[in-house]
């Protein structure tokens, strides 16, 4: 009999996409409780196509939100990540909230 092969334990920081690095990168630069636009996440991953990665930027939020790790805002106050429909932004999730 062999051995069983026991699964390659992955550390957490290397299944971080590099959407989510550039979101976290420029969520520290601004101020606690300051959004960010998500268009500028996507133009920093990929600034002659940045309209194609809009939707990544998008689902990528969305993950994060559930997640609790970041928030999504409209009109300067957290929505729903399953449905917040038009434009929004990116903040750190507050202790206040």
């Amino acid at each position: 009999m062999t051995d069983p092969i026991e699964p390659i334990q992955t550390p957490p920081n290397l299944m971080r996409s590099p959407i989510e690095d550039i979101m976290f990168a420029q969520l520290a630069l601004v101020p606690a409780g300051k959004s960010i636009d998500p268009a500028a996440v996507a133009k920093a991953l990929d600034p002659e196509g940045w309209r194609r990665a809009l939707g990544q930027v998008r689902a990528t939020a969305v993950g994060l939100a559930r997640q609790g790790r970041l928030e999504i805002t409209r009109h300067g106050k957290t929505a729903d990540p399953s449905a917040f429909k038009g434009v929004y932004r990116l903040r750190l999730p507050t202790l206040a909230d």
